[in-house]
């Protein structure tokens, strides 16, 4: 049998079945409950008996702990028969115990012997392994006389294993057996556990069970079946603390029942107050109870108390659930109360206790639950009262950890204290807000619905929350602009600083913008910005700048993200992140804040607000996209798929998707990439959503670069940012070079030499350094023979070049195709550096087209199989280059007066020749041939 974390223990148990022929040995093995140890007893059981040992076995239980003889009765009664074979006083005893004969029950010392006996008969036979699990709860009767025979049977094959829990009392104590304790599984093992049980959980609702679990393989097991299907799939949020099964109260609540009413009382007290402080619980207690009934508790092994420091904890998290649980609706609310009273110098804090405490409409209640809920949503603030602790960091992202969706049932909990019909209208709507963002989209049209409509319904957020659902359910950008130009005409009112309602269309307005390429969006969101002071909504503006105008002040808005970013407090609200995390991306400097952004994904992902987490894991993937780091950017754009999926945010699905499709023609994998292009256009284009069909493109036309399909790939890019007009907006700025390649390499010049020269003019380059590279590299590319040396030097020379490496190796492939074209030398060091970047990355197709440059200067390179090594003949290089030029096997065949069969036996044959395996590379490998040659140079060749 194979437990999980459990080698160790089976081995011991194995060597101590390996040596019974030498006399008896036993072991004690020890643990909390639920720890493993019935299943560590029974993995001795299986493998003694594979080993041909019999195997007797008792548990004790609580009920059967006062009938003498109970536990022996179920562990000898296999060998009832075997009795016969005694003598006959033994023979007497064992009747009266196994209920054959009548009678007193049995002196100690003559049943002890009748039992000692009685094994030594059946040992002759084979060797046994005895088992007593539950030890506490065996009757003294039958400890007494096991106790008696692990004394005397070091001489017989025999292995006797109990188990214990921890904290224990007993007859057991005595016989002072070898131990093992068995503790907590180590993280490893616990998770391996929980995911061969139940796979397929969400992570964040995997790492919550993993943490109340604390390493109890029981809890592992018991803790997800307690769950509601949708709470272990992640759309419902789970509860403070979780349900507990039957198997899990009995073993978490033992002993709870049994302490006195004060010390009960102490431990409910301690258990709501999340932060465990001595000082509040004593405060709380003072009418009913001290903190010294807490010792009962501590000699039950159910907590540890320092008081030096002036904390308590619960043994294991899930003895708090149990008191919870165990306790009546009337004590829960009592408790509540008492400790609201004890915290009324923490208002936030004290407002949950009363909301829990409350059994009636209360508007004071509802209120500071309202602003308990939404102060840490709202402004990223520290609960009132911490602010002595505001410094600390670890306690600050305590705070704000799940503060989202907490906020959403602390709303939802205030509208239903809400006396006044307007006041439970916004209450609900707020929560319909936030809603959409903790990942309960199932949610919000019921809330919108029970909301109603009043005088004060924030009508603002209503229709935020219906785009957000338009947005993140259907993709409808459309739509939810519509909606949001109704919503400002609704609100023509100057926003003061903390309105919540303009906000939220800010916050609406501002996605829509992002994700359509047309200017009207952004103009409306410039006028909802308006009526705002300026400070209060800095992220949305330099975000706004930073895509619609950023050649302004390229320098300034630089500064003006720099300082926004080092003016976050400690742990920023997402939606003060987020704003400048796009207009970081859209810069080229989010590598400088990675550190913010993943802190919050780290804060938010449990319980927080996903719909944010979702965008940051794609803008983290984005920056490791162009900085070379494919493999991260592809866990990152997992990560964030995986929550898209479980929460329903299909809008960013659909982003992350097309950005995998890009990632997958910058690998070279041209199918993987088609088909993912062609998904996400299917989606993008009927719904207006311009950013994510441009990013789709994208894909086709970087894999139709790797083919060296220049034709196909100029369609692609004059689609995304058409020809002669070079676009300041997202993804048009970052493609001048693609266009500009394409079309010298489809003829088309003149073209190419006029988008660089209105990139130029617009002032492109002063955006950041990656595309001061990219206008540089494109300028050269479309420069003629004189001029292009000296402008590929000056573009690779540029600062910081080399952090952009896709960029910076495709430029130092360019230059060195053009070196070698004029025969310079310096062609293998360009070409050279060129495949050793696109190697390291990952670019497959590049790779390739490096190494045919460098074989055709003659220097030998690490290919494999699909290096060209036989030359062409003369026909065979004919028909490649009318294939290369897109002509079809007909056609050639017309031409070369061939039949179409013959052309094409003839493209099978060469395309091993080539080192390539489709149509679409013939341009790039025949392009790797010296100028004037019909045949790709030897490797050796110099």
């Amino acid at each position: 049998m194979d437990l999980a974390g459990r080698t160790a223990e089976l081995e011991l148990m194995n060597s101590l079945f390996a040596r019974h022929d030498r006399g008896g040995t036993s072991l004690l093995l020890r643990g909390a409950p639920g720890v493993g140890k019935t299943a560590l007893l029974d993995a001795a059981a299986v493998r003694a008996a594979d080993v041909g040992m019999r195997v007797l076995r008792a548990s004790g239980v609580e009920f059967e702990a006062e009938m003498n003889f109970s536990a022996l009765h179920q562990m000898l009664w296999p060998l009832r028969r075997h009795a016969d074979r005694l003598a006959g006083h033994h023979r007497d005893v064992l009747d009266r115990i196994f209920g054959f004969a009548p009678g007193l029950s049995p002196d100690p010392l003559a049943a002890s012997t009748a039992v000692l006996a009685l094994l030594g008969e059946v040992t002759v036979e084979r060797p046994l392994l005895m088992i007593a699990d539950d030890m506490p709860w065996i009757d003294r009767a039958s400890a007494t006389a096991l106790g008696f025979v692990v004394r005397r049977i070091s001489d017989d094959p025999v292995v006797f294993l109990a188990a214990a829990r921890t904290g224990t009392e007993g007859l057991w104590r005595q016989l002072q057996l070898p131990v093992r304790e068995i503790g907590p599984l180590a993280a490893q093992s616990a998770a391996e556990l929980l995911d061969a049980r139940w796979p397929g959980l969400t992570p964040t609702v995997r790492r919550r069970l993993l943490a109340e679990a604390a390493g109890n393989p029981l809890a592992l097991r018991e803790l997800p079946a307690a769950l509601s299907s949708r709470q272990r799939s992640g759309r419902d949020p789970l509860p403070a603390l979780l349900p507990l099964s039957g198997r899990l109260e009995a073993v978490f609540a033992s002993g709870i029942e049994r302490l006195p009413v004060p010390t009960r009382t102490v431990l409910l007290v301690a258990a709501l107050h999340a932060a465990a402080d001595l000082a509040t619980i004593r405060k709380a207690t003072q009418d009913s109870a001290d903190v010294d009934d807490l010792a009962l508790a501590q000699r039950a092994n159910l907590v540890d108390v320092d008081g030096t420091v002036g904390h308590m904890s619960f043994r294991h998290p899930l003895v708090r659930a149990a008191i919870v649980h165990l306790a009546s609706p009337g004590d829960r609310r009592s408790a509540h109360h008492s400790l609201a009273v004890a915290l009324a110098d923490f208002p936030d804090r004290r407002a949950w206790h009363l909301a829990e405490a409350a059994t009636e409409p209360d508007e004071a209640v509802a209120r500071a639950l309202d602003e308990a809920a939404l102060s840490a949503w709202r402004r990223g603030a520290v609960p009132d009262g911490d602010a002595t602790r505001a410094s600390d960091e670890a306690a600050v992202s305590a705070w704000r950890r799940g503060a989202a969706s907490a906020a959403v049932a602390a709303l939802m909990r205030a509208g239903e204290l809400s006396p006044h019909p307007g006041d439970r209208s916004r209450r609900l709507v707020e929560a319909a807000y936030l809603a959409t963002f903790t990942g309960q989209l199932d949610d919000v049209p019921g809330l919108l619905a029970d909301a109603g409509q009043a005088l004060d319904t924030p009508t603002g957020l209503v229709f935020a929350a219906t785009a957000h659902l338009l947005t993140n359910d259907e993709g409808d950008v459309d739509a939810a602009y519509r909606l949001l130009t109704q919503a400002l005409d609704a609100n023509t009112d100057t926003a003061k600083n903390d309105n919540w309602d303009h906000y939220g269309i800010l916050y609406a307005l501002l996605l829509v913008s992002l994700y359509a390429l047309r200017p009207e969006p952004w103009q409306l969101l410039k006028t909802a910005m308006a009526r705002f002071e300026p400070a209060a909504v800095s992220p949305f503006r330099l975000c706004h700048d930073a895509y619609v105008d950023p050649t302004r002040a390229p320098d300034a808005l630089r500064k003006g993200l720099a300082d926004a970013f080092a003016a976050l407090p400690a742990d920023a609200a997402p939606w003060q992140l987020i704003p400048l995390a796009f207009a970081a991306v859209a810069m080229d400097t989010l590598s400088d804040y990675r550190y913010l952004v993943s802190r919050m994904i780290e804060r938010e992902r449990d319980g927080g607000a996903i719909a944010m987490v979702v965008p940051a894991l794609m803008l983290l993937c984005h920056d490791s996209y162009v900085h070379g780091e494919w493999d991260e950017a592809e866990s990152l754009a997992q990560e964030g798929l995986d929550l898209a999926a479980v929460y329903g945010y299909r809008f960013w699905e659909r982003q992350l998707r097309a950005l995998l499709a890009a990632g997958a023609a910058l690998r070279g994998d041209v199918d993987l990439a088609r088909t993912r292009s062609e998904e996400t256009t299917t989606w993008a284009a009927p719904r207006g959503i311009e950013v994510t069909e441009a990013y789709a493109r994208a894909a086709r036309r970087l894999a139709a670069m790797g083919q060296g399909d220049y034709e196909e790939a100029y369609v692609q890019v004059a689609r995304i940012d058409p020809p002669g007009a070079p676009s300041l907006g997202i993804p048009g700025r970052w493609v001048v070079l693609d266009l500009v390649e394409a079309a010298v390499r489809t003829g088309r010049m003149d073209e190419a030499r006029a988008q660089v020269a209105a990139a130029q003019e617009a002032g492109i380059h002063r955006i950041s350094p990656r595309i001061a590279m990219i206008t540089a590299g494109a300028a050269a590319v479309a420069a003629g023979e004189r001029e292009a040396g000296p402008l590929f030097e000056a573009a690779l020379s540029l600062p910081q070049a080399a952090r952009w490496p896709w960029e910076h190796a495709r430029i130092q492939l360019a230059y060195g195709q053009w070196l070698r074209r004029t025969r310079d030398p310096r062609a293998r060091l360009y070409l050279s550096a060129a495949l050793e970047t696109f190697d390291r990355i990952g670019a497959k197709a590049m790779a390739q087209r490096a190494r045919n440059e460098l074989r055709a200067t003659g220097v030998a390179t690490t290919t494999g199989a699909d290096a060209p090594t036989v030359a062409l003949t003369v026909q065979e290089r004919q028909i490649a280059e009318l294939a290369a030029i897109g002509l079809t096997n007909k056609q050639i065949g017309e031409r070369l007066f061939l039949s179409h069969r013959t052309v094409g036996s003839h493209l099978h044959r060469l395309y091993p020749k080539l080192g390539i395996t489709s149509r679409a590379a013939l341009r790039a490998a025949l392009e790797a041939m010296a100028p004037g040659e019909d045949q790709p140079r030897s490797a050796t060749h110099d």
